[in-house]
């Protein structure tokens, strides 16, 4: 989708063909973002608030460290398993539906898990809360993508994603106050209904018109069935670009990192501090919030950088991936507990979310139009089942193992790859932006 700026302040949206589909008011578009924030917020709220329940999880049914991670692990799983099938359809059906209805299934799967009378029970309703959350990010990644320019996709995509550390924040900081005094059932229970009240409200937005043209087959290949045809065109146009490749692997290999980090540093700031819950959760809380605020600064630095040249927009999230593995290396395996130590988490706490608005905003950019719902499927899945999945389990084996403390001290080694993959990615994001714009091929067939 185009969007050609007027005078009155609105911007005129056009398809892939060029057609004109309808206006949009910028009243309207930031409307649009706050909902699609807000219901992102309690999508990650009932997604981490159970690292919040941890002590009392291990307490009542006697879980091994690896059975915790497992349960944050697992909802990345059926994420990533449901990511591009549900994207898809958003393509195919309707952006805004796909929403509410995501919506309206984490919320019910988040008010089973509060039900669960066993360890076996609450992995299938976390299991299912994953199901619901799997389309949720790509269609409204795709839908705020067609209300705002390129020129602020990162900005924007970015302050998006920001509600995930935010929720997070508000699943770990609330979660732990109101678990000592409620019990862990009653707060999921609790955190559960916003969720239902806002699928609701979404059903209320606009959605926009998405491209339908034909997938023309390659000259001298037999023809196909048409079903076939349209999935090798959607396949091929989501791996064309080595840039989208590429940002795939180092934003999966940052959240490796995020993952542990924000899974486990409440547990240790338990069992090294001897802090109680509440305490731990609130100052796992701060170094969420310093994530959030690095997700919307970091990617604005991103876009301006980009704007000088278009690379740079990969070179900022490269360089701060090794930002990040010297900051939280430093603290966990060379810093005694305290201050400084809490400082420095809370300093790599910032760095490392550095990716998560340029990595789709850069995928946005390097596919056509009419797949882009599905384009952050496929970063919605190889970030949950090869990033947000590994984390917390990897971590929890590492502990069991070694200790938390070394868990933690080895676990920032994965942002290395990041960088690399990051800065392999700049060096090509030039040259597939020219290649996307040049392009005379027929667009993708949904």
């Amino acid at each position: 989708m185009a969007m050609a700026p007027l005078n009155d302040g609105r911007h005129l949206e056009r398809d892939a063909s060029g057609s004109a589909t309808h206006l949009i008011s910028r009243r309207t578009a930031w409307g649009v973002f706050a909902l699609a924030f807000a219901l992102q917020l309690t999508d990650f709220i009932d997604r981490q608030i159970i690292v919040a329940a941890f002590p009392a999880l291990k307490a009542e049914w006697g879980l091994s460290d690896t059975q915790l991670g497992a349960l944050v692990s697992l909802v990345s799983v059926t994420v990533a398993l449901g990511a591009l099938p549900l994207a898809h359809l958003a393509d195919r059906w309707s952006r805004v539906k796909s929403i509410a209805a995501m919506g309206a299934v984490w919320s019910l799967a988040a008010v089973t898990c509060a039900l669960s009378g066993n360890y076996g029970q609450l992995v299938a309703a976390r299991a299912a809360l994953g199901v619901g959350e799997a389309g949720y990010g790509p269609a409204g990644g795709a839908l705020l993508s067609s209300l705002f320019p390129q020129r602020l996709r990162s900005t924007v995509v970015g302050a998006f994603q920001a509600a995930g550390p935010l929720g997070a924040v508000i699943g770990v900081f609330l979660g732990g106050l109101m678990i000592d005094q409620l019990g862990w059932r009653t707060t999921l229970a609790v955190f559960a209904l916003p969720g239902l009240v806002l699928s609701l409200l979404f059903l209320r937005v606009r959605d926009y018109r998405t491209a339908d043209p034909t997938v023309a087959a390659d000259p001298g290949t037999p023809p196909a069935p048409a079903h076939r045809a349209r999935l090798r065109g959607i396949l091929a146009e989501l791996f064309r670009a080595p840039t989208a490749v590429a940002a795939y692997l180092g934003g999966a290999l940052q959240l490796v990192v995020l993952s542990t980090l924000y899974t486990w540093l409440p547990s240790y700031l338990n069992r090294s501090y001897g802090y109680p819950v509440a305490t731990a959760g609130a100052v796992a809380a701060v170094v969420i919030i310093a994530g959030a605020v690095g997700t919307v600064v970091l990617g604005y630095l991103a876009d301006r950088a980009g704007a000088a040249r278009t690379r740079n927009k990969l070179v900022v999230p490269a360089l701060l991936a090794l930002v990040t593995l010297t900051v939280l290396t430093t603290a966990f395996a060379w810093t005694p507990t305290g201050p400084l130590q809490l400082c420095l988490i809370i300093a790599g706490g910032f760095t490392i979310t550095a990716a998560i608005g340029p990595v789709p905003a850069v995928v946005i950019d390097v596919v056509k139009p009419e797949v882009r719902a599905t384009a952050l499927g496929m970063v919605t899945l190889v970030q949950n089942l090869f990033g947000l999945a590994v984390g917390p389990l990897l971590a929890g084996l590492l502990s069991d193992a070694y200790g938390l403390p070394a868990a933690l001290a080895l676990m920032p080694l994965f942002c290395a790859g990041a960088a690399a993959a990051f800065w392999y990615a700049s060096r090509t994001y030039e040259r597939d932006l020219r290649s996307d714009a040049d392009s005379a091929a027929p667009a993708i067939a949904l």
